[in-house]
C-alpha cells in the first residue's frame, strides 16, 4: 500500500539501514571503522586492547547515567525543577534568565553536558512557550551552559574523566582546582547570553505570567529519581567510582519504575548509538594519531610547560574542537602532551570543553541539541547561531584559561 506522498510505484525503504536514525548511521560506521583498523594492522591489537581497558568504566558510566537521566526526565524531576524556577522569577525576564543560567549549569555540572542537551533542551522550550515568551534565548542557554558548564567535576564532561584518570585528581581536589575557572566560563557565557539573546527578547516578554505548580504524575516515583540523583552526586563528591555511583543510582530507580511503571522501562532506555560512537571513536582517533596526526597536534600545541604552552594547547582544543569534534581533539592533544604538565593538560581540557561552540557537529551534546530544537521547531538562525559561538569559544576559552594560570591553586 502506498503512502501519501510516494511517487507511483515507489518502494518503501523497509531495511533496518533505512530507518536508521543519520546519527545512528554515524555510529555504526565509526565502529566499523575502528573495527577495520584493528583487523588491517593500522592499529596494533595491544593499543586497542589497552584502549578499551580504558574506556570500559567511562562506557559503564555513560550507560548508566544516561538511564538515570532519562527515567528522572519521565518521572517529572526536571519539568517540576523547571516550573519552580519560573515561579521563583515572579514574573521578572532578568531573574528568570539568572536562575535559568543556574539550572543549565547545575544540570550539566552534576549530571553531564549530554543530559543537558538531550533532556533539558525540551523542557526549556516548553518552558517558554508556557510562559509565553521566545524560546531562542532558553535554547540558546542550554546549548552554551552544556559546553561551558562542564569543567567541574569529572562527571561533568566524558573528557574530564580521561583527563581526572590522567592527572589523577579525585572529584573534591578536581573542585578545588577547577572551580575559579568553571566560574569564569559560565560568567562570560551569561554576559554574552544576556547581550545577545536575552535582551533583545525582553521586550514584549517581561513581565511574564507564572504558571500553575507542577504536579508530578507518580509522587512516588518523583521523590525516588530525586533522591537517586542526590545520592549520585553524593557519591561522587565522596570519592566513590563514577561507574559504581552512577550505576548504582539508575539501579534504584530503575528498581522504583519496576514497581510502580514498569511499561516504562524498555531496551530504548540504554543509549547505544552514545557507546558505540565512543567505542569507534577512540579507535579511530588513536588509529590517526598514529599515522600523523600526533605530529601535528605536537607542533601546534608545542612544549613550552608555562603560560604560552597552556595558551596554545587550549586554543589548539578549541579550534580542533569545531573543525572535527570535541572528544578526538582532546584525544589527539593528551597524545602529546607531557604527563608531568597539568596545567598544560587542563588548559587543553578547557578548550575541548568551552571552545566546542562554532559549529553544530563540534560536541555531541551541541548536535543532540540542534536536532532537539528542529524536532520541537525552533528554527536558530544557523549564521547567527555560529557567529555569536565563535565569539564566546574565542573569548571564553582565553578568559578561561588566563583563569586556570592565574586563579587558586595555580
Amino acid at each position: 500500500m502506498e503512502t501519501p506522498g510516494d511517487p507511483p510505484n515507489a518502494v518503501p525503504d523497509r531495511s533496518r539501514w533505512g530507518r536508521l536514525h543519520v546519527l545512528d548511521r554515524i555510529a555504526i560506521g565509526l565502529a566499523v571503522l575502528g573495527v577495520v583498523c584493528v583487523l588491517t594492522g593500522l592499529l596494533p591489537r595491544a593499543d586497542a586492547e589497552a584502549t578499551m581497558r580504558r574506556i570500559v568504566p567511562i562506557l559503564i558510566f555513560l550507560g548508566t547515567v544516561v538511564v538515570l537521566a532519562e527515567l528522572t526526565a519521565v518521572a517529572g524531576v526536571f519539568d517540576a525543577l523547571a516550573t519552580r524556577v519560573a515561579v521563583t522569577a515572579r514574573g521578572s525576564f532578568r531573574a528568570l534568565f539568572w536562575l535559568c543560567v543556574g539550572f543549565a549549569s547545575v544540570t550539566t555540572i552534576a549530571l553531564n553536558l549530554d543530559t543537558t542537551a538531550v533532556l533539558l533542551t525540551p523542557v526549556m522550550i516548553a518552558l517558554a512557550r508556557a510562559l509565553n515568551v521566545p524560546p531562542t534565548p532558553l535554547a540558546m542557554t542550554t546549548v552554551w551552559l552544556a559546553n561551558t558548564a562542564s569543567l567541574l567535576l569529572p562527571v561533568s564532561n566524558l573528557t574530564n574523566i580521561l583527563a581526572s584518570d590522567r592527572v589523577g585528581l579525585d572529584p573534591v581536589p578536581w573542585a578545588a582546582r577547577m572551580w575559579w575557572p568553571q566560574l569564569v566560563a559560565v560568567a562570560v557565557t551569561a554576559l554574552l547570553l544576556w547581550w545577545w539573546y536575552w535582551r533583545p527578547a525582553r521586550t514584549g516578554a517581561d513581565p511574564f505570567v507564572p504558571p500553575p505548580p507542577y504536579v508530578p504524575p507518580d509522587r512516588v516515583l518523583y521523590r525516588t529519581a530525586l533522591a537517586a540523583c542526590l545520592l549520585f552526586v553524593a557519591g561522587i563528591l565522596a570519592g566513590v567510582e563514577i561507574g559504581i555511583a552512577s550505576g548504582a543510582a539508575a539501579a534504584i530507580l530503575v528498581a522504583g519504575f519496576a514497581v510502580r511503571a514498569r511499561h516504562r522501562l524498555r531496551p530504548a532506555l540504554v543509549p547505544w548509538r552514545l557507546l558505540v560512537f565512543v567505542t569507534g571513536l577512540f579507535l579511530v582517533v588513536q588509529t590517526i594519531g598514529r599515522h600523523g596526526l600526533d605530529t601535528v597536534m605536537g607542533t601546534l600545541i608545542g612544549t613550552d610547560p608555562g603560560a604560552e604552552g597552556a595558551l596554545r594547547a587550549g586554543a589548539v582544543g578549541a579550534l580542533f574542537s569545531n573543525v572535527v569534534n570535541n572528544l578526538p581533539a582532546y584525544l589527539a592533544g593528551e597524545a602529546v602532551i607531557a604527563a608531568d604538565r597539568h596545567t598544560q593538560l587542563l588548559a587543553l581540557l578547557i578548550g575541548t570543553n568551552v571552545g566546542p561552540l562554532a559549529t553544530p557537529w563540534a560536541s555531541l551534546a551541541t548536535l543532540i541539541w540542534y536536532e532537539r530544537c528542529r524536532a520541537a521547531g525552533v528554527a536558530v538562525p544557523l549564521g547567527r547561531f555560529v557567529a555569536t559561538s565563535a565569539a564566546l569559544a574565542v573569548l571564553a576559552t582565553a578568559a578561561t584559561v588566563t583563569a586556570l594560570l592565574v586563579g587558586p591553586g595555580a
